[in-house]
């Protein structure tokens, strides 16, 4: 583990180096990419360090026991000893979770989608409940919210929605939501209280900046519309809302929020790559997804992944047999106790698939 953390510490201080030359400062694609690589090693080249200093205070503290003849000095070097250790301990802990092998989209901004599952209108109404809450995990993490496109219902369900949360980490913390979430309660459209069960879809994609592949014009239809929902006499006099076909996938995206064509169409394109690259990347990784179809955060699940029951006043994740006995509090964004288990379960799944493969 220490020779794994010399080689990435040398490369952390190699990068440091290289995004500081003219030569690489001009060339802004290159540089980007090694500024990334350099955040993504920053952390375990802070645990390295501070792994070096623990091992030579470790080593010190048991030099002195060895050599000193004073008992209280031996003693308090051997509590010292004790402390170290424990420290190094943790700290190596740590460092095995680091060396696990990371998503590379976990800084990007997010693409979710919400859809109706099962259970007509009030299946969309908890569709509307759901995009209220990530609105509002958002705000809390102090992340930029932009509602690309929203189709409702007559008394506020959602139809199908799309936006982009845009903000450091976004992705790593929201992949998690990817799958079919079940509500348990009483429908405002029941008239004699009975519990009902429906369901809603959530899809969660990286927005990706880059794509190695090509997007020809030839497979794109691209239509304009004139935008639905309020706002007023523009929407209703200009064709500014978006749709982009992608002819050989039949992948189609939509926006609509902004009074911008431009905006819209910059919008739509972008949500067009990060679809396109889920989808060949879904290709690609096929047989390995089908391998680790059991683990935690897997974008691909559909099953249902966590149920939200009323009445008990509860959220479940069943993926973990993790349940919180806080759901207006959880429906109001605060999402992280069920996200930092999410991500525990996450890392320990990848450790012991690691130490299985060694």
């Amino acid at each position: 583990m220490i020779e794994k953390t010399i080689n990435l510490k040398k490369r952390f201080d190699e990068l440091t180096d290289l995004i500081s030359k003219p030569e690489i400062i001009a060339d802004q694609k290159q540089w980007k990419k090694l500024v990334k690589e350099r955040a993504g090693l920053e952390d375990i080249a802070a645990a390295h360090d501070q792994l070096e200093k623990l091992l030579k205070e470790l080593e010190a503290a048991r030099q002195t026991i060895k050599t000193e003849t004073d008992p209280e000095i031996v003693e308090l070097f051997k509590e010292e000893e004790k402390s170290c250790k424990k420290q190094v301990e943790e700290l190596e802990e740590k460092i095995k979770i680091l060396l696990l092998p990371k998503d590379e989209n976990d800084d990007s901004n997010v693409i979710i989608e919400i859809r109706p599952g099962v259970g007509g209108e009030e299946s969309a109404l908890f569709g509307a409940v759901l995009l209220k809450m990530y609105c509002r995990y958002a705000e809390r993490k102090h992340w930029k919210v932009e509602i690309a496109d929203l189709s409702e219902t007559e008394i506020g369900g959602i139809k199908e929605c799309s936006f982009i949360i845009s903000g450091k980490g976004a992705y790593s913390k929201l992949k998690y939501e990817s799958g079919v979430h079940r509500v348990q309660r009483v429908p405002e459209t029941e008239s004699q209280g009975r519990v009902h069960t429906s369901t809603a879809t959530v899809a969660v994609l990286p927005e990706v900046e880059e794509v190695d592949f090509e997007i020809l014009d030839k497979d794109l239809r691209i239509d304009t519309y004139r935008s639905s929902g309020a706002g007023g006499q523009h929407v209703n006099k200009t064709d500014s809302a978006i749709r982009i076909t992608h002819i050989p996938t039949g992948i189609v995206v939509a926006c609509q929020d902004e009074r911008s064509q431009i905006k819209n169409r910059e919008r739509a394109f972008q949500i067009l790559k990060s679809k396109l690259y889920e989808f060949y990347k879904s290709q690609i990784d096929k047989e390995y997804s089908e391998n680790r179809k059991n683990q935690v955060g897997n974008a691909e699940r559909c099953e249902r992944i966590r149920t939200y029951n009323y009445p008990q006043g509860r959220v479940t994740d069943h993926r973990i047999n993790f349940t919180l006995y806080a759901l207006e509090d959880f429906l109001d964004g605060n999402l992280d106790e069920m996200i930092e288990n999410l991500e525990l379960a996450d890392q320990k799944k990848k450790l012991e698939d690691a130490l299985g493969s060694e």
